[in-house]
């Protein structure tokens, strides 16, 4: 949710151009890592919840693409751009611990 949060903060400043492109890509994908998670945990099942954690796994990979090219098109500063990217890494771990610890 956090990381929704600030994907939100920081494409609020895109420029109109980019309201139907990238923002809302970005966003959607952020909203999706979160989502995803909420839906696996919801379903009860471990086999269920892998596949969610799957799939926000691969949100925030499309996620990690986005912010990248973002920061590419000069949308976003360097900075922000690593901020971002640290924070996806972080949720990945979380993703990927939470998906060892499943499999055992």
């Amino acid at each position: 949710m956090a990381l929704a949060r600030q994907v939100y903060a920081l494409t609020e400043g895109f420029p109109k151009s980019e309201i139907f492109g990238l923002r809302i890509q970005l966003r959607r994908a952020a909203v999706s890592v979160a989502s995803n998670i909420a839906e696996g945990h919801g379903r009860l099942t471990d086999p269920q919840l892998r596949n969610s954690l799957g799939m926000a796994r691969g949100s925030l990979y499309e996620l990690q693409t986005q912010i990248e090219l973002a920061c590419d098109l000069g949308l976003f500063g360097k900075t922000s751009a690593k901020d971002l990217i640290d924070a996806a890494i972080d949720v990945a771990k979380l993703i990927n611990g939470l998906l060892g610890v499943l499999e055992e």
